[in-house]
Formats: C-alpha cells, sequence, structure tokens
C-alpha cells in the first residue's frame, strides 16, 4: 500500500512545485500591472480617542481681548459630524473682565474641517469656526464680544494644528512614495485615503 501511494505523493509534488514556479514567475507582472502591492494599506483611521489625546495637549488656552476680558478655554471634548465632514471641538469657557461683577463660566463649540498639510506631513485641523457659544447670568449682554474671542482663539491657536503626523515609513513602500489624498470623518473616526504620489 505504500509502494501504490508513492507514485501519486511524487506526481502530486510536481504538481505543486509547478505551481509554485508558476506563481512566483507571475507575481512579478502582477505587482507592475497594480498601482499597489495588496498588502500596502489604502487608508489609515483614527479613532476619537486618538485625535482627543492631540487636541488635548494644546489646552488649556488664555487668551485677553483687547484689555477687556480674559479668557480660559479648557476641558476640550472631541466630536465627529460626519454630515458636515468636520470636527467639533466643545470646551469650557472662563470669562473675566472689568465690566463683569464676577467671573462667568460657559462653553464654546468650534467646529473644524481637516486638511493634510505636506510641509508639516500631518493632517491638520484647517479654518476652525465658533458655532455655539453657551454663557448665561450677566455675561449674555457681552456673547458677540465672547464670541469674538472664542473666534479669535481658534483662529491662532487652533487653525493648522496637527491631530496626526505621519511617520516618513508609513507613506513609503518599496521604494514608492505615498500621500493622504481624501480626509472622510466618520461616526467614530477619521478615515485617511492614501494614493500614490
Amino acid at each position: 500500500m505504500t509502494h501504490a501511494a508513492a507514485p501519486y505523493r511524487r506526481r502530486f509534488f510536481r504538481m505543486m512545485l509547478g505551481m509554485g514556479i508558476a506563481a512566483g514567475i507571475a507575481a512579478p507582472f502582477a505587482a507592475c500591472a497594480s498601482r499597489t502591492f495588496p498588502f500596502i494599506p489604502d487608508h489609515y483611521t483614527f479613532s476619537q480617542r486618538q485625535v482627543q489625546d492631540a487636541v488635548s495637549r494644546k489646552f488649556p488656552y488664555r487668551h485677553s481681548v483687547s484689555q477687556l476680558f480674559d479668557v480660559a478655554l479648557t476641558n476640550p471634548l472631541v466630536g465627529f459630524e460626519p454630515q458636515a465632514n468636520r470636527v467639533t471641538v466643545r470646551l469650557d469657557a472662563h470669562v473675566t473682565s472689568p465690566f463683569l461683577q464676577q467671573p462667568v463660566d460657559g462653553a464654546f463649540t468650534l467646529s473644524s474641517a481637516l486638511e493634510y498639510d505636506s510641509t508639516q506631513r500631518a493632517v491638520v485641523l484647517r479654518s476652525p469656526s465658533v458655532e455655539h457659544v453657551d454663557v448665561a447670568g450677566e455675561a449674555r449682554s457681552y456673547r458677540q464680544q465672547i464670541e469674538a474671542a472664542g473666534a479669535l482663539a481658534a483662529a491662532q491657536w487652533l487653525d493648522g494644528y496637527p491631530i496626526y503626523t505621519f511617520k516618513p515609513e508609513e507613506l513609503q513602500f518599496a521604494g514608492v512614495n505615498y500621500e493622504p489624498g481624501t480626509i472622510t470623518i466618520l461616526s467614530n473616526g477619521i478615515r485617511v485615503q492614501i494614493v500614490e504620489r
């Protein structure tokens, strides 16, 4: 029985060897025909936690507006707006002014687009704007000025701020250079397409 099985095994191994050689010859041509190799990711996804950690490093923030208001922004909370393809950042605000009998606490909500900055090799916040200001008490009469302070803070402090910086090896595979393409905001993260440069 062993002798009868031996020729079958030899034929089987020869057939597998032939298929392996053929695949080895064909593989380089398949790689040449394709723009990307199968093992190269076509995108990266960043979680809300990663974005939250990056933004949190930028705070607390304090700013004085024309000697009228001192605004302190703390406790950033990152959110996503997939339908608008934007990132939101909610901030606690502490406002003091000689015009206010006592400091006022409230909240700002900022909204920002995302963009790839090739100089920094990073995905950055771009053109953040104030979406909502929530203040109570006597500070309501100064809402416009407080909102302006928040807008100034957003423009000066967060515009161009990197939320993820790519390592060189993340954008180079088999001697081919890649770069981030379309950036899509998901409900629970950010998806960055990777395309050949």
